[in-house]
């Protein structure tokens, strides 16, 4: 087979229509758009705005209409497609989506949407922003349908490139450090991750990167060399999250980025890093409970650290993405807990956080557009002048809270038993970042929205009507799944039971 290219057919050809290749689609659209746009005169910008946004949405009802095609109670990957690029290099085009994939590609579809819907104050350069915008949507699809190492990796690194110039050419004064900062950080995760994966692949009989054969592989293996391996991919997918000490690039990159990126960066960037720690812990058991204890200790300290630090912040941008870190120490408490409560808690908070973080930076950097600045001691009564930000703000904070009512609310509650089943008091821990989460949350709005109207506030504009849509599609999303969490509940038990039996001895 030497050169030969082969096709394998889906597992459940009878689940979809064997001729539409679904995720193939979906990977494609926005490539398309792309390559639409780079066709498109630059003079029109209106016209390469509405591309992009006819491109992404078109990507968006794609992924959703996916749901017609998942079957919750199925175990295997569904909607597979496999085409062997390299025989002799075990590299293949391989996409497949299961309960953990599937809702972060319906989150990635969504909020490239919004971010590009958030674009309109892109005015230079605005061909090379939408194409480099649906470029990073697709590679971030990717990363999550990606059922073949080699494949992911190469997705994983692709991201780079859009995010380096849209922070570089678009972001703030500090822009270029902070996208060299950006790129440093991640390509030297990067590294570490590709010699765990070349040292998986020579683990493999016949040598694959299929995931199911490293899987396969990694789980014989004995514990000390599951370990070395798992720490460098801890380290790539920690520096992504990020975990704590490796989260030095995201404060900057954060405060630099334009803000419609910044959605992207936290709503959706961060998870990657998430998700593919929780691939890493299905292919390597033994490591992950040998290291169980110092991933809690790291999720803690990253916890009550990034909380702090988000107290302490008077620029607004900078105080949602040190709260980013706190919040996804939360998602990485769930995974260290290793039972079926806290891995659901740690799906969950990918999902919850992706929302909130999308729309918090979006109205942030709403708010920025018309007032010039991001520190909060510069805002007062905002609610007399412009009260559908207050709403929207308000909400969005409360739900960065977890107040019940909330999808932060169920993800934390499951990550708070799970980690009270493994470890008891100490998950008391968990509660002290809670409460410093609403501390800070409660005296931004009261910054924001209590107080005498200052001089320089009393113009600002409200929301208009597509921006009130857009935030309010991601609140609502946020309170749908806090009052009516059974569906997307349903959609990630089977993996995540099939995940927390591999470290009771009960996996397939």
């Amino acid at each position: 087979t030497g050169n030969r290219v082969e096709y394998a057919i889906p597992a459940n050809p009878g689940s979809f229509p064997p001729q539409m290749h679904w995720l193939t689609l979906l990977l494609l659209a926005p490539l398309l758009g792309a390559l639409l746009i780079a066709g498109l005169p630059g003079r029109n910008p209106l016209l390469i705005r509405r591309a992009a946004i006819a491109t992404s949405l078109i990507t968006l009802l794609v992924a959703v209409g996916l749901w017609f095609l998942f079957d919750p109670t199925a175990r295997e990957f569904q909607l597979a497609e496999s085409i062997v690029w390299n025989q002799r290099l075990g590299t293949s085009y391989a996409l497949g989506i299961d309960g953990i994939s599937y809702p972060m590609v319906v989150l990635a579809t969504l909020l490239s949407l919004i971010a590009l819907l958030a674009s309109a104050a892109i005015d230079h350069h605005v061909k090379g922003y939408y194409l480099l915008m649906l470029v990073l949507e697709s590679a971030m699809l990717g990363v999550f349908m990606a059922r073949d190492w080699a494949l992911f990796y190469v997705f994983w690194e692709l991201t780079l490139i859009p995010l380096f110039f849209l922070i570089n050419r678009w972001g703030g004064r500090n822009c270029q450090g902070a996208a060299l900062n950006f790129v440093l950080y991640t390509m030297g995760g990067s590294v570490f991750m590709l010699i765990s994966l070349l040292l998986l692949f020579d683990a493999v009989p016949g040598h694959s990167f299929s995931m199911e054969a490293i899987a396969a592989a990694g789980r014989t293996m004995p514990e000390q060399t599951q370990i070395w391996i798992f720490l460098g991919l801890l380290v790539g997918f920690g520096v992504k999250m990020p975990v704590f000490p490796l989260h030095g690039w995201l404060p900057l990159a954060h405060v630099e980025a334009p803000s419609p990126v910044s959605i992207l960066l936290s709503g959706i960037l961060l998870k990657m890093g998430a998700y593919g720690l929780i691939r890493a812990a299905s292919t390597l058991p033994a490591a992950v409970m040998a290291l169980q204890t110092l991933l809690m200790v790291l999720a803690l300290i990253g916890l009550v650290y990034g909380g702090l630090l988000a107290w302490r912040q008077t620029d607004l941008k900078a105080m949602i993405a040190y709260s980013s870190l706190s919040h996804m120490s939360v998602l990485l408490l769930g995974i260290a807990a290793l039972n079926v409560a806290g891995l659901t808690g740690s799906v969950m908070q990918m999902v919850a956080h992706g929302l909130v973080a999308g729309a918090t930076f979006l109205l942030i950097g709403l708010l920025y557009q018309r007032t010039h600045t991001r520190d909060v001691n510069q805002y007062s009564s905002l609610i007399r002048v412009a009260p559908r930000f207050a709403f929207f703000t308000t909400l969005a904070f409360i739900a960065a809270v977890s107040l019940p009512g909330t999808a932060g609310f169920i993800a934390e509650l499951h990550v708070l038993v799970g980690g009270f089943q493994q470890w008891q008091w100490w998950i008391a821990v968990l509660s002290l970042g809670v409460l410093i989460s609403a501390a800070y949350g409660v005296r931004t709005v009261g910054r924001l929205f209590t107080g005498p109207v200052r001089p320089g506030m009393q113009q600002v504009d409200d929301l208009h009507l597509p921006e009130s849509l857009a935030a309010g599609v991601l609140l609502a999303a946020v309170v749908l799944i806090g009052l009516f969490p059974a569906p997307l509940l349903d959609i990630i038990r089977l993996p995540v039971t099939d995940l927390a039996a591999l470290f009771t001895g009960g996996g397939r």
